[in-house]
C-alpha cells in the first residue's frame, strides 16, 4: 500500500508501509506486542490499544495477538485515575525485535531520562516497530527516533511540538504510519489505528467486526432513526451513506446492485462511491461484502444450518462462492471454523457484538465487488 491515502473525516493519514513492517503484512500467526506503559498514562489510553486485540482474539476464535505490559523499572505505574497498573517486567533494551507501543499521557518528561532514551535508541536498532501512542510521541522525538518523518500529537500540543522539534514534520493526523514508525494523537485514535492494524493483517471483515464491540461516538436517537447493530458507531456524516448502509442491511440475502443501491439513495454510482470513501474510508462493495461475511460467519458458528443454505441466505450464488470469498477474508474454510469455533462458543457469548469505533478505514483492493 505504498503512497495509499486512507481518510479519517477530510483529514488524510500519512501511510507509508515497508515490506518489513511485519506488523502490518498479512498473516494469521500471532503477533506478540510490547507496551512501555510511563507513569499518568490514561486508562483509557491504555485500553485503546489492548481492548481491540482482545476483541479480535475473541471474535477470531484465536490468539492472534498477545501483549506484555513494560515499565521503565518494572515497578507498578500510576495512572491518572489513581489506579496502578501492574507490570510483566522492565523495559530494557534487548535485540528483541517485537513491536514496542510508547505509552504516556501527563507529566511525560519526568519520564525522559537520558537512561530511557538511550534505551529507546538502542531498541530502535532491532523491534520491527516502534510506536509513539499520544505522549509517547514526545518521548520518540526525544530519542530522535522521528527525525525527518511525519508524526502526530495530540492537539493540544500540536504547537509546542512543532517548535519543540523542527525536524520532525509535524501533522494534524488522527495517525501516522511511515515505515517503522506509527504515531497516533490521542486515545480513539489509537484505536483507530489498531483496527487499521487488525484491517491489515486480517482484513476488512474482522477490523469491521471488532469495530461493533466499540461506541464512542454518541449517537442521535430522533424517533425517525434506528440504530442497527451493524451501523450503530460509524461515522456516517452524510444522510445518504446511513441510508446506503441500511439498505445493504436490508438485503443481505439478495444483495443490490450498486447502481440500484445508488439509485434508491437518489444519486450516482460514482458519486456514492465517493461518499463512502469520505464517510467511512472504504469503497460500498467493500462494506457490503464484509457486512454479508461477517453475517455468514455468525451462521457458521450459532447454527447448524448448511452451508448452501447460508450462501443462499448471505446473498452468494453458490455455496463454492461462498467458500471461496470466506476463506478469502478469514484464511479459513466454513467448516474449519464451525469444527474449530462451534463448540467453543457458549449461549452467553452470542449476544450481539454492538457496532462502534472511529470508522473503519480504507479496505484491500483485492476485496472482490458487489454481486451481480
Amino acid at each position: 500500500m505504498d503512497g495509499d491515502a486512507l481518510h479519517f473525516q477530510k483529514q488524510s493519514i500519512h501511510y507509508r508501509n515497508s515490506r518489513e513492517v511485519a506488523l502490518l503484512q498479512r498473516s494469521t500467526e500471532r503477533l506478540d506486542i510490547d507496551l512501555l506503559v510511563l507513569p499518568d498514562a490514561n486508562l483509557i489510553l491504555i485500553a485503546s490499544v489492548i481492548e481491540p486485540l482482545r476483541g479480535a482474539n475473541r471474535i477470531s476464535g484465536s490468539e492472534l495477538y498477545r501483549w506484555r505490559l513494560l515499565t521503565p523499572d518494572g515497578a507498578p505505574v500510576p495512572t491518572t485515575s489513581n489506579i496502578a497498573v501492574p507490570a510483566q517486567g522492565a523495559f530494557k533494551a534487548t535485540t528483541e525485535d517485537t513491536p514496542l507501543f510508547v505509552l504516556a499521557s501527563y507529566n511525560w518528561r519526568h519520564s525522559a531520562t537520558p537512561a530511557l532514551k538511550m534505551q529507546l535508541s538502542q531498541a530502535a536498532r532491532y523491534r520491527t516497530v516502534i510506536a509513539g501512542i499520544e505522549s509517547g510521541t514526545w518521548l520518540l522525538a526525544e530519542a530522535s527516533l522521528l527525525d525527518g518523518l511525519p508524526a502526530t500529537v495530540h492537539w493540544e500540543d500540536y504547537e509546542d511540538f512543532a517548535l519543540a522539534y523542527p525536524e520532525v514534520r509535524a501533522v494534524k493526523d488522527r495517525f501516522v504510519i511511515d515505515g517503522k514508525r506509527l504515531t497516533t494523537s490521542g486515545s480513539l485514535p489509537t484505536v483507530d489505528l489498531m483496527l487499521e492494524v487488525i484491517r491489515q493483517r486480517q482484513g476488512y471483515s474482522l477490523a469491521l467486526e471488532v469495530s461493533r464491540l466499540f461506541r464512542y461516538e454518541q449517537p442521535s436517537f430522533h424517533a425517525d432513526e434506528s440504530l442497527s447493530a451493524a451501523s450503530a458507531g460509524l461515522r456516517m456524516h452524510d444522510p445518504r451513506v446511513a441510508q446506503a448502509v441500511r439498505l445493504m442491511e436490508e438485503h443481505i440475502e439478495q444483495p443490490l446492485i450498486l447502481t440500484r443501491l445508488a439509485r434508491r439513495v437518489g444519486i450516482s454510482a460514482r458519486h456514492l462511491q465517493d461518499l463512502f470513501q469520505q464517510s467511512i474510508g472504504a469503497p460500498p462493495h467493500v462494506h457490503y461484502l464484509a457486512l454479508r461475511l461477517n453475517a455468514a460467519r455468525r451462521k457458521v458458528i450459532e447454527t447448524t444450518a448448511s452451508f448452501a443454505d447460508i450462501a443462499a441466505a448471505t446473498g452468494f450464488n453458490s455455496a463454492s462462492a461462498f467458500a471461496r470469498s470466506y476463506r478469502a477474508s478469514f484464511s479459513e474454510s466454513p467448516s474449519e471454523t464451525r469444527r474449530r469455533l462451534r463448540r467453543r462458543i457458549m449461549p452467553s457469548e452470542k449476544r450481539g457484538i454492538g457496532w462502534n469505533a472511529s470508522r473503519i478505514i480504507s479496505a484491500s483492493s483485492r476485496t472482490a465487488s458487489l454481486e451481480r
